[in-house]
């Protein structure tokens, strides 16, 4: 060691540099099991979970899973009687798009209905217990009215408008015959584009799907014998089948999205208007792809 001092710090520096990394590596496995710097296989997780009423940030954390070249394959844990038109739509083409590249599995939980079937058909495989709640494959539109309370009260409106159809759905009238057969046919676009986007990710024809798209609810195992769902089983189920579907050997890490300042605000505001919301949720007139039978907290 006296003759060669340089050799032996080199091998003490060796020797440290070895248990630092054996004890990041230990650190990993028992603490940060769903880090990014993970040396097993990856597969993303993404919750989709109560009404979906905004689009973003599920849609950014399935671009970035889908980016990610590290993430084999994407879970989508879907606890949802679903929601807005719009943002349903918004999320489903974000998930066919994630399913060019990489596997997507639907991991449905306890409700996966009407909106939250919309987005898992759009995925390679869905998963579902035997008992949750799906399909609810249909529109819904609803409207409140106050004419009769501000009678009552002695309130009266007037309005004036540049067409006829302006104030379709307004709370201080009753719809004439000429809106309901416009709403009607709106209703029943958005009903086809359900239908078909059902069928083309089911691979069944427009008829299989027109059959049962009347609204009705599903439990997963009826789901199954009806095409609608692949798998019945939880979660780590859905985990096993990704692995499969990507020939994953060995161990494998399950990453989740990093919460987002959006994310938090919205949880924050959600928590402290949550009793607001209870009382006013019904007060806006809304198209939406939502089984009814579901109140998410």
């Amino acid at each position: 060691m006296k003759k060669h001092p340089i050799f032996t710090v080199l091998i003490i520096l060796g020797i440290i540099a070895l248990l630092l990394c054996t004890a990041m590596l230990v650190y990993l496995k028992l603490f940060e099991p769903h880090s990014n710097l993970s040396f097993s296989e990856k597969i993303g997780v993404i919750t989709i979970d109560g009404t979906i009423s905004d689009s973003r940030i599920i849609s950014s954390q399935l671009v970035k899973f889908r980016k990610n070249k590290k993430i084999k394959a994407i879970i989508l844990r879907i606890n949802s009687p679903g929601g807005s038109v719009g943002a349903t739509q918004d999320i489903c083409r974000e998930v066919q798009k994630a399913a060019q590249t990489k596997k997507v599995i639907a991991s449905m939980g306890s409700v996966a209905a009407s909106g939250g079937y919309y987005i898992a058909a759009a995925a390679n495989k869905i998963v579902a217990n035997p008992g949750t709640i799906t399909g609810s494959i249909g529109v819904i539109m609803e409207f409140i009215r106050f004419k009769d309370l501000l009678n009552k009260i002695g309130i009266n409106f007037e309005i004036i408008k540049s067409g006829e159809f302006k104030d379709t759905g307004s709370p201080l009238r009753e719809l004439t015959e000429r809106e309901k057969k416009l709403l009607k046919a709106l209703v029943a676009d958005i009903q086809k584009q359900f239908v078909e986007e059902v069928a083309a990710g089911r691979n069944l024809t427009i008829e299989e799907v027109r059959k049962i798209a009347d609204g009705r609810i599903f439990s997963g195992a009826q789901a199954k014998e009806l095409g609608l769902v692949d798998i019945l089983g939880n979660f780590q189920d859905a985990v096993d089948a990704a692995r499969d579907m990507v020939g994953i050997k060995g161990e494998v890490t399950l990453i989740y999205p990093e919460k987002t300042k959006l994310e938090l605000w919205k949880l924050l505001i959600k928590t402290t208007a949550v009793s607001v919301n209870q009382i006013f949720k019904n007060t806006e007139t809304r198209i939406e792809y939502r089984w009814n039978g579901f109140h998410s907290r």
